[in-house]
């Protein structure tokens, strides 16, 4: 235990002069908390994954591809995290510090759900460039990791435990993508599952996301005199990148689910046939 903290100190102590410098001034009381994030998911992405998939779906996991068994150790992570960021993310909604000041008002608790989500985007980042699919997912990354990080000046922090519901889409995102692999391809679960993904998706990006983002657009033009310019341009632009990505993988999973579930892709049973696995909804998250 005393060589864990004492690493622990050590990471807090190396971080400290260049946070500092760059006015980061939360970080290096949690730049700990995001190396242990990153190091756990990437940990569960590349070694508690496939030993843990390997017992519990032993046909689905074991039979497939190399390419299949990343991306769905890949979806692991994002489970994992989507489940576990929504409920740290719910215990930061009453936070009065938070709601009395929106734009630079802070909490343990607020930091240090961001440190975990810094972490698990650098995970998320580096599965993008590593095994690229889409620049988008690169971009989301990138993006996210950004926003997070600039987040422990402190400033933000009110509105990025709220933009962390986004993840409740992610976890039916999965679920489905899950299904496919093990042979649930159209069947009434992935339907269902398909309604709930769309409508989660529909109501925590689109709607609750929209709202929340025009709130912060507010916030962040009332304090645009506070901030380094380059904090409006990464904050503003970054916001509305992130919603446009939002509104255009919406409409790739209506297309994608509109496919699946045709009448002309169903059998005899009502059961559609198994898809080559190259739909819109392959990548492990929006």
């Amino acid at each position: 235990m005393m060589l864990v903290q004492d690493i622990r100190s050590f990471i807090r102590d190396s971080s400290r002069p260049i946070a500092e410098k760059v006015h980061l001034h939360l970080l290096p009381d949690y730049s700990d908390i995001m190396v242990i994030s990153a190091l756990f998911f990437f940990t569960l992405h590349h070694t508690i994954s496939p030993v843990v998939s390997r017992v519990l779906f032993p046909v689905s996991y074991s039979k497939a591809n190399r390419k299949t068994r990343n991306n769905w150790d890949a979806h692991v992570v994002s489970l994992v995290h989507a489940a576990l960021i929504v409920a740290l993310s719910v215990r930061c909604l009453d936070i009065p510090t938070l709601s009395s000041d929106r734009a630079f008002g802070f909490h343990k608790g607020s930091t240090f759900v961001s440190a975990i989500a810094c972490g698990y985007f650098i995970w998320d980042a580096t599965e993008a460039i590593i095994h690229y699919t889409e620049f988008g997912f690169v971009l989301h990354g990138i993006a996210c990791f950004s926003v997070f990080i600039l987040g422990s000046r402190p400033f933000a922090h009110y509105h990025a435990v709220r933009f962390l519901f986004w993840e409740v889409s992610t976890i039916f995102l999965n679920i489905h993508w899950f299904l496919d692999k093990t042979g649930k391809t159209g069947s009434v679960i992935q339907l269902i599952n398909g309604v709930v993904l769309l409508g989660t998706f529909a109501s925590v990006r689109l709607i609750w996301g929209g709202i929340i983002s025009y709130d912060f657009l507010k916030t962040l033009r009332n304090v645009s005199n506070q901030l380094p310019f380059f904090y409006v341009v990464v904050y503003g632009s970054g916001n509305v990148m992130l919603n446009l990505l939002n509104w255009f993988w919406f409409t790739k999973m209506i297309a994608s689910l509109r496919k699946r579930f045709s009448n002309g892709n169903a059998n005899g049973n009502g059961v559609h046939h198994k898809g080559n696995g190259d739909s819109s909804l392959e990548h492990k998250e929006f």
